[in-house]
């Protein structure tokens, strides 16, 4: 494949990739026109604590303000002619006047605030807005900070004068190599400046002292002259020397030299002079380390005035002239020399940072401008006629050296300017390049080439095109949230091509009502982009119009993705769509049609989702059955991944085996795409089925017909999608009283310790852990049931709870021997469980006269009720009657004899109960020996029954050979048309 052709396939590529996922956001109308400009209305309005001032422009012009002093200046991008006759006569509170002034096509509004104001600007509901309101009253730790701020900035930190006793300095000249050296020997160090203006060099001193001159050299051709001159803060020596005459200047001490002609002294470190950023009036600003003063020096020749900037050693200068619309800059050989060519320039210093503006703003040309010429001496592409418009015709130009050789070309001189570690240095060829790969839809390489010139010049982020051109390659390389973070930056707020992307990526992020939104808003530039992706635009509306129901929405949309002639393969893309609108519409049989024409597309990213749509048609309306639309669904996700497509499959498929009581395989297919694919909006609903299929499978009870063992297996497997609170301890709670019925005590424990050791606490964590301590005793496990009751103490547990637990804890001490210990915890408990107890420590105490009573009394009259015994009951009356036995009551063991010897015949074990009642054994045991065997048995098994029957009815506790494409593309449409 020629490198054409793979340019070619890649950019189909993006295009198809473009058509899977999903799409959806208002799309705009071909040819909208944009909204009728609107005169600015200025309305105002008084409150008790503030005054208020609104700005309205509905045609959207663009609004900054700068604070000057008192004036509050706000410009905005249009003229226009406001009434503000209420500002000027009848001004609200805190507001003294206002004016308006008209300059360059802009309008600009000033509001001269009182004296004790302060104003706070802001934006809302598309208007810019002003609240005036009075200064708060400092605190005593504000004024103290600020008097301490204030006091270095009275004093500016005193040097030693420089001046020597008498105010004389001596100048001393010696010839050197060819050189003139002149010596000033201050008595301190000195700032100084040394420039040239014309055919004249320009020593300057930042004090005022009589220079004396006289031992000037006479005759040498270095220079023809000199004149020293002194002002009230300067003194300065003009020499008249040729413009082509080298010129250095050193410090040392207090000693400035000045050297003239060619020499081996070191050059200057260069001043950086740059636009000034600060915001406001453009300007600029220049570091000079160690600024002294700035010096008005009038230049007697010229009959003007210069603005010199003084400075410390060691020197640091200009290497050339630097020419402004309005302002100069003369080369140094150490300070700064400033000409101007206006009335009211300002030249300022604070600290070691020199500004020179004017009230109005310099007149600079702007960024762009300078990028713009740079890029057109290198041949490359140059911007859009908008931020984020792509350049189709003239970006991925190659020329005659084709592909490579136009990369090649651009990356190279790319490199090279990356190579000036300059922060001010140019970007321009690196933008042609990002603008080259845009054009070329080389996405990935185009991002790496935008971020490596953000790291090296980070004020490209305040920049429109970067912004612009950056979001888009985030698209194309489907990096959707990336994308929206560069669109939604400021500087592209009023933008409508941005306003386009940002409905095109809110369409791939289920944003619907955003997307639709935002492209309403970029109506205004739609007809700018080329056929393809005016195509993509229209399509993402009518899927957005789609998924908030406006079926004619979404047919207009259509029809305006139709319109103008696009790739095959695009065509099908939109012919997909309008596919489901006839589905949605009823007509599922020409849906079906379309569906099947695109299904024989040679792109797996369209035929997929075609045959999706049409199996699901095909199984709602009877043509295929569940299981083979199973078997269809399950080898489309494996025939095309990665995208919203294969979500909507495996839904799909998660639904049909939930169905047929394929529990498992839905569960995993469900859990699948959803950890693949966690970013895409269908891994939402994947994730909210696959939750409420687990909800059904063991919450509503589907899983009761899997066997116990099944459903816990089931469980473990996707235990992360149990949900906290009282549905998911209910979802174990059934699990754990299946378990239980069928004696699998120990997994029933581990499912109920997980739930106290990681989603409990509190109540709920007590009240699981008494259910875990019942299933340990169950299990005979009292150590274990013990420590389950003494990690789940709390102060805060309900009067029955404790009961409860109390039983529990003496019944687990009861197992382990420690009978004392079992009566002093149901000391005062007078219930009938607590009563059960007490008869069995007696019983296992073997203290007989008080056990048999006890258990005779547990049974009450139940020798009354001729059915049978259970067996917590016929373990009680086998206990009663060893008991009775064993202390030799022998009137007691005849009345139990005489009344439950009725009971024989349907006993669990009729011959120990009549061994036990009769006191006289007939086999090898004796009355002991049953006592000890079968009572404890039937005890035992009793007590089981019935808390098995207690976790049958308790409440959960409350816890938190395809077709061609053109081929395709026309079945599809035939299709459409019925």
């Amino acid at each position: 494949m020629s490198l054409r052709q793979a340019l070619r396939s890649g950019v189909a590529a993006v295009c198809i990739a473009s058509a899977g996922a999903p799409a959806g956001v208002a799309a705009p109308a071909a040819g909208a026109k944009a909204a009728q400009r609107e005169p600015l209305e200025v309305h105002v309005a008084g409150a008790k604590d503030f005054s208020r001032v609104e700005f309205h422009w509905s045609g959207g012009a663009r609004a900054s303000s700068r604070r000057d002093g008192q004036n509050l200046v706000f410009s905005f991008s249009r003229d226009a002619d406001p009434d503000i006759a209420r500002l000027r006569t009848d001004p609200p509170r805190w507001i003294k006047t206002a004016e308006k002034r008209h300059a360059g096509g802009h309008l600009e509004v000033v509001l001269t605030l009182a004296d004790d104001a302060e104003a706070k600007v802001g934006t809302a509901d598309g208007a810019t807005f002003v609240n005036v309101f009075p200064k708060p009253a400092p605190t005593p730790a504000e004024v103290a900070a600020a008097q301490a701020a204030a006091a270095p900035a009275e004093a500016e930190p005193q040097r030693p004068s420089p001046v020597p006793a008498g105010g004389v300095v001596h100048m001393d000249a010696k010839g050197l190599n060819g050189q003139v050296l002149l010596n000033f020997a201050w008595a301190n160090p000195a700032g100084a400046a040394v420039f040239r203006r014309g055919d004249a060099v320009w020593i300057v001193f930042d004090a005022s002292a009589a220079l004396d001159i006289s031992q000037a050299p006479k005759g040498v051709r270095q220079f023809t002259a000199m004149q020293a001159f002194r002002g009230a803060d300067y003194s300065a020596v003009r020499i008249e020397a040729a413009h082509d005459v080298p010129l250095f200047a050193s410090a040392e001490g207090g000693t400035w030299t000045i050297a003239l002609g060619p020499g081996g002294q070191s050059q200057p470190s260069i001043v950086k002079v740059s636009r000034d950023d600060a915001g406001g009036p453009a300007a600029l600003r220049a570091p000079v380390a160690g600024a002294t003063r700035v010096i008005r020096l009038p230049d007697p020749l010229a009959g003007d005035e210069l603005s010199v900037v003084t400075a410390l050693g060691p020197p640091k200068g200009l290497q050339s002239r630097r020419d402004f619309v309005q302002v100069a800059l003369l080369p140094s050989a150490q300070g700064l020399a400033v000409e101007s060519h206006i009335e009211d320039l300002a030249v300022t210093r604070d600290g070691d940072i020199v500004h020179i503006g004017r009230p109005q703003g310099l007149a600079l040309s702007p960024l762009w401008a300078t990028r713009d010429k740079a890029m057109a001496e290198l041949g490359a592409p140059v911007p859009a006629a908008m931020p984020a418009l792509i350049d189709y015709e003239n970006w991925p130009k190659t020329g005659p050296g084709g592909f490579l050789g136009r990369y090649n070309a651009l990356l190279s001189a790319a490199t090279v300017e990356s190579g000036n570690r300059d922060k001010e240095g140019p970007v321009a060829a690196r933008m042609a390049l990002a603008r080259f790969l845009v054009g070329s839809e080389l996405s990935f390489e185009a991002i790496g080439v935008l971020n490596d010139a953000a790291r090296a010049h980070p004020e490209l982020l305040e920049d429109a095109e970067f912004r612009g051109l950056r979001g888009v390659a985030r698209v194309m390389a489907r990096r959707y949230k990336e994308a929206q973070a560069d669109f939604s930056s400021p500087v592209l707020v009023e933008d409508p091509s941005t306003a386009l992307w940002r409905g095109y990526v809110a369409s791939q992020l289920a944003q619907w009502p955003e997307a639709r939104t935002q492209f309403a808003k970029g109506a205004e530039a739609f007809g700018q982009f080329n056929p393809t992706w005016k195509a993509r635009f229209a399509r993402a509306d009518a899927q957005a119009a789609l998924a908030q129901g406006d079926l004619v929405g979404a047919e207009a949309r259509i029809r305006l993705a139709l319109m103008d002639k696009t790739d095959p393969l695009e065509e099908l893309a939109t012919r997909l769509v309008q596919a489901r609108v006839i589905e949605l519409e009823g007509h599922k049989d020409r849906a079906l049609k379309m569906y099947t024409a695109i299904g024989s597309a040679p792109l797996e990213s369209l035929s997929s989702p075609a045959l999706l749509r049409a199996t699901q048609i095909r199984l709602e309306t009877g043509k295929v059955t569940p299981v083979q639309a199973a078997a269809v669904f399950d080898s489309l996700r494996y025939r095309w991944r990665g995208d919203a497509t294969e979500l909507e499959t495996i839904r799909a498929l998660g639904q049909l085996y939930l169905g047929q009581g394929r529990y498992r395989e839905a569960l995993e297919a469900l859990r699948s795409a959803g950890l693949r694919l966690p970013d895409l909006p269908e891994a939402l609903q994947l994730q909210a089925d696959l939750n409420a299929a687990f909800r059904t499978l063991f919450l509503d009870g589907q899983a009761d017909g899997l066997e116990p063992i099944q459903a816990l297996a089931l469980f473990y497997d996707f235990k992360e999608l149990t949900p906290i609170g009282a549905d998911g301890d209910l979802m174990v709670r059934k699990l754990v009283r299946r378990l239980v019925d069928v004696d699998l005590l120990g997994q029933a424990a581990q499912l109920l310790k997980y739930q106290a050791d990681n989603r409990l606490d509190g109540v709920p964590r007590a009240q699981v852990a008494t259910d875990l301590a019942v299933i340990y005793l169950m299990d005979r496990k009292p150590e274990e049931a013990l420590q389950a009751i003494n990690g789940s103490r709390t102060t805060v547990l309900p009067t029955a709870l404790n009961g409860e637990r109390r039983l529990i804890e003496a019944r687990a001490w009861t197992a382990l021997g420690r009978y004392d210990a079992a009566l002093e915890i149901i000391d005062k408990d007078a219930s009938k469980e607590a009563q059960d107890l007490r008869a069995e420590i007696t019983w296992k105490q073997k203290t007989w006269t008080a056990a048999g009573p006890l258990f005779e009394k547990a049974l009450g009259e139940r020798w009354r009720d001729p059915t049978a015994l259970s067996s917590e009951e016929e373990g009680k009356l086998l206990r009663a009657g060893v008991a009775y036995s064993l202390a030799g009551d022998g009137a007691s063991l005849a009345r139990l004899q005489q009344r439950y010897q009725g009971f024989y015949a349907q006993a669990h074990n009729p011959d120990a109960l009549r061994v036990a009642l009769s006191g006289d054994p007939s086999g090898p045991l004796s009355v002991t020996d049953f006592g000890r065997v079968s009572a404890d048995n039937e005890a035992f098994a009793g007590w089981v029954a019935k808390m098995k029957d207690r976790f049958k009815t308790q409440r959960a506790p409350i816890g938190k050979g395809p077709a061609a494409p053109a081929k395709t593309a026309q079945a599809a449409s035939t299709a459409a048309k019925g």
